[in-house]
């Protein structure tokens, strides 16, 4: 087998993998119209993204779709990976990425806090293990964690701004890269990290539903966010089939939008340390 990927060139964008709630969309079982729905930007698998930066994919969670979500994109390569938290819906697909250090020649570069990896080497005991330490590249996950806190840190040739954010009672990290950043599974942010996004081109938020929840923003309260913030333009994450995607997107302010499965944008404002 050849080392060498196929994959699609998104250096300067964005591309969202999943837009959708730990759920996903369809939910199972349920036959509303949005479930139901033909338009396939309802059609959301677990939240995450990838940042094509000037030397290489930046991977945000490993959703449990993450092999048919980098397909579907053409993604052949990530160089390295980045976690938001460790809940399910944003882990628990990481032993897809295990082909990449056979791509790459070394273990994958894991970006994260403490916890998230304490909780990788529970989820995934079996990478661990001192017996599998020598199986070749591409049968169990190699990875190589760099411990994350609230400080820049230079990724592939980028600035990357980890931004703490509250996910009910769980501390939590968004990304900034440039003029975007990516604030999935919040519902709140404390004073020093809006000043963190001040200035923003592109703001991705999470917004789960119309009512209110106790770990997500609904709806309103995201877009009083963004207008608190004023980015130039504002993509709606993380949600529920509670929010059809074409009659969300009619009443939103103007500048703001619902983000889909596929997307892509541009990124902006990208520099080094």
């Amino acid at each position: 087998m050849s080392r060498k990927p196929v994959s699609a060139d998104i250096s300067g964008q964005l591309v969202f993998l999943g837009t959708g709630t730990s759920h996903g969309v369809p939910l199972i079982g349920c036959g509303c119209a949005t479930c139901r729905s033909a338009d396939q930007r309802n059609q959301r698998t677990r939240c995450a993204v990838v940042f094509g930066l000037p030397y290489g994919n930046l991977l945000i969670d490993t959703p449990p779709e993450l092999r048919v979500q980098l397909v579907r994109e053409g993604i052949g390569v990530v160089h390295a990976l980045a976690y938001t938290h460790s809940h399910a819906d944003h882990l628990f697909g990481l032993d897809d990425v295990r082909i990449f250090p056979r791509y790459l020649g070394y273990p994958l570069p894991v970006y994260c806090e403490s916890e998230v990896e304490a909780a990788i080497r529970r989820a995934f005991a079996y990478a661990f293990d001192p017996a599998v330490q020598d199986f070749p590249a591409g049968g169990v996950p190699k990875l190589a964690f760099q411990t994350l806190d609230t400080k820049p840190v230079e990724i592939l040739g980028a600035r990357v701004t980890p931004i703490r954010l509250k996910h009910g009672p769980w501390d939590i990290l968004g990304f900034r890269v440039g003029d975007v950043a990516y604030c999935t599974d919040t519902n709140g942010i404390p004073a020093e990290s809006l000043a963190r996004l001040e200035g923003l081109d592109t703001l991705i938020l999470d917004a789960l539903r119309e009512e209110p929840h106790v770990t997500h923003f609904s709806l309103d309260e995201a877009i009083e966010i963004a207008r608190r913030l004023a980015p130039k333009r504002t993509y709606f994450t993380h949600l529920s089939h509670r929010l059809e995607h074409e009659a969300t997107r009619r009443r939103l302010p103007p500048g703001m939008d619902v983000a889909y499965d596929g997307l892509r944008i541009p990124l902006r404002g990208i520099s080094g340390i």
